[in-house]
């Protein structure tokens, strides 16, 4: 495994990004321009934080989150591959799949002006197969600078097929989660999973009023959280992606997360670029699919 010291020998650029030592010792890529500032997990390739220059935090992060080999950082932008949620034919496998616990690979590092891309790649190997038999490669292109711009760019790299789920589960921070709405979703069929995947249909702006775990469907438009505490709007535009999942885990989800404080569930609304259940993406071997998101900040009116 590549220290550190060494990846930042290799990849950081003086005064703009440096590869550190962050929570638990993980190695991390930090950027600052004048435009932003963004941290970036070699974990999970998770980006944990992103805040435009005179802007507050775009992103939640738990304060009970664990840094650990293993295990998932809660907040912050998890990548949720090849399967979403529990894996459907085996309850023991790890919940959003096998790539969000692992340690990828830091493979590039560009400046363009106040803007960097950071790429990140991995593979399937011996622990991943256990659960995905699958060959595949992933690579991960996060743009910051005004905007967070995200593109997750999965190749077949097997002799076969293969159909599988896709999420990039961005955790928005928000002022109290019982006063923001979702806008975006006006007249969409969705399925709540917290009342057994029924079919639903959305009427006007979302808004939390209880546990909330919503599968929008056949969805390609862009959303905004809509924020009146912190008085702005956070705008996704997605491409490639064909499903929007909304969820909050409400009083009693956040007392069974033992890595999310009891009461931060009113500090977090995930709203997020997907491809799952029926909208799952197949691949021919040798093909590819890429999903992009693009995240900016406005003042609300």
């Amino acid at each position: 495994m590549t220290s550190v010291g060494e990846l930042n020998e290799r990849f950081g650029i003086s005064g703009v990004v440096q590869i550190v030592a962050g929570q638990g010792g993980l190695a991390m890529v930090r950027v600052m321009t004048e435009a932003t500032t963004a941290e970036i997990y070699l974990h999970g390739a998770q980006v944990t934080s992103f805040k435009p220059a005179e802007a507050e935090e775009v992103l939640f992060l738990s304060t009970q989150s664990r840094f650990e080999d293993g295990k998932a950082i809660r907040g912050g932008i998890p990548i949720c591959f090849p399967w979403f949620r529990g894996k459907a034919d085996d309850a023991k496998a790890p919940a959003h799949g096998v790539v969000r616990t692992k340690e990828w690979e830091l493979t590039g590092i560009a400046r363009d002006g106040d803007a960097v891309t950071v790429t990140l790649a991995t593979e399937n190997d011996e622990a991943g197969r256990r659960w995905w038999p699958q060959e595949f490669r992933v690579e991960y292109r996060v743009r910051v600078g005004n905007e967070l711009a995200l593109a997750l760019t999965v190749v077949n790299t097997g002799g076969s097929g293969m159909r599988f789920e896709e999420a990039l589960h961005t955790y928005h921070r928000v002022g109290d989660a019982e006063r923001v709405r979702v806008a975006g979703l006006d007249g969409t069929a969705y399925l709540d999973n917290m009342d057994g995947n029924r079919e639903k249909r959305q009427t006007g702006d979302l808004k939390f009023t209880a546990q909330t775990d919503n599968a929008y469907l056949d969805t390609t438009e862009a959303l905004e959280v809509v924020d009146p505490v912190l008085g702005r709007r956070i705008r996704t535009e997605k491409r490639n992606s064909r499903t929007t999942v909304v969820w909050n885990p409400w009083r009693e989800g956040a007392k069974a997360l033992s890595d999310l404080g009891d009461d931060e569930w009113r500090q977090m609304a995930c709203a997020e670029a997907s491809n799952i259940m029926a909208y799952a993406v197949e691949l021919g071997a040798g093909e590819k699919h890429t999903v992009t998101a693009v995240l900016s900040v406005a003042n609300s009116q």
